[in-house]
């Protein structure tokens, strides 16, 4: 089982509008294995390369999240105060691991002093070009701020940590709604027993 290469005629982009994130249309030929094809008209929002990080402290057993406002989990549920992994953009010519550091820094108020690959993953791919790739980043939890977040980007984080099992609890009775939080939690629960030998190989570098 494996994702695979489509044929498709691709004609586009047409800028329906640009914000934050451009939101263009394209028009293609879809080609299927019986030899029939279909036409059609899709919009998408270009989110291109984007980064996770769940903070891990292994000396205390310790995830750091953070709290963000969220206008679209508002509008969606209500609850627009969400709980987070560190998360942000790729910026143009900026390698995914320095980004990754990059915002954890900014969001956390912490730098790792290692990576450990996780996972890579389209969030929502009937809507955006996203492409999200996880790490797990480990760090010393004792010296959280109460407050973090770019300024330039009107962005205000509150980093806590809190234990493994309480984290893993959380999801598991659908407290917390983020897919990156779920998906990390759940890539920390499945990969547990490693931990010790993942965080040794990524500190040697």
């Amino acid at each position: 089982m494996e994702d695979r290469p489509a044929r498709v005629d691709v004609d586009g982009p047409e800028l329906l509008a640009k914000g934050f994130r451009p939101y263009e249309r394209y028009h293609l030929v879809l080609h299927h294995a019986d030899g029939t094809s279909d036409r059609q008209v899709r919009d998408i929002v270009r989110g291109g390369r984007v980064v996770g990080v769940l903070g891990y402290d292994p000396e205390r057993d310790l995830v750091v999240l953070i709290r963000q406002f969220r206008l679209s989990a508002h509008l969606a549920g209500g609850k627009g105060d969400l709980i987070e992994i560190v998360a942000g953009m790729v910026e143009k010519g900026e390698d995914p691991e320095a980004a990754a550091r990059r915002e954890c820094v900014e969001e956390a108020g912490v730098a790792p002093r290692a990576l450990v690959p996780m996972l890579a993953f389209t969030p929502t791919p009937g809507v955006t070009d996203e492409m999200a790739q996880l790490y797990l980043g480990i760090l010393d939890a004792s010296g959280l701020p109460e407050r973090a977040g770019s300024a330039a980007e009107t962005e205000t984080t509150r980093p806590f940590a809190v234990p493994v099992d309480e984290a893993l609890a959380a999801i598991g009775a659908g407290r917390c709604i983020n897919g990156f939080l779920i998906l990390a939690l759940q890539w920390l629960a499945l990969n547990r027993a490693r931990l010790p030998e993942l965080i040794a190989a990524a500190e040697r570098g």
